[in-house]
């Protein structure tokens, strides 16, 4: 007796607990879709002018400095957005200047990568910044 009765309230639960479970993966999609402060354009040039000058100020910034870690996470988003948009571009990846902002990108990503809590150390952010800075230069004058 008691499974004929609580037999209809398993199909409604479990149809009701599908569709909450889609219902919250629907919000989970559309929040981290919308998460993103700052979005490439699709314009080779000023994306990487764009990112390169955001990089050189992460990495600018001091080590008690509050908000860097929020800026290292950001920046580490900023670098995966961009290879993934411009790596598989053939148009794009034989070009000088994004060899040299690939080099720059990944010498910074493995940092980030390897040491989350420290700060890039000196000479990584010299060398950091001068490929920046050289890849912004070659990518404006069209190299």
């Amino acid at each position: 007796m008691a499974a004929v009765i609580l037999n209809p309230v398993r199909r409604l639960l479990g149809n009701w607990s599908r569709a909450l479970l889609a219902a919250c993966l629907a919000a989970c999609l559309l929040l981290t879709a919308c998460s993103s402060t700052q979005s490439l354009t699709g314009n080779y040039v000023d994306d990487t002018v764009a990112v390169a000058d955001a990089l050189i100020a992460t990495v600018s910034l001091s080590a008690d400095d509050p908000g860097r870690a929020e800026a290292e996470t950001e920046a580490r988003g900023l670098i995966n957005d961009y290879m993934a948009r411009y790596r598989p571009r053939t148009a794009v990846h034989g070009l000088a200047s994004f060899t040299t902002m690939q080099t720059a990108l990944n010498s910074l990503a493995g940092h980030y990568a390897n040491y989350p809590n420290r700060p890039v150390p000196e000479a990584l952010r010299d060398r950091v910044t001068k490929e920046l800075q050289k890849a912004e230069r070659g990518v404006v004058r069209g190299a």
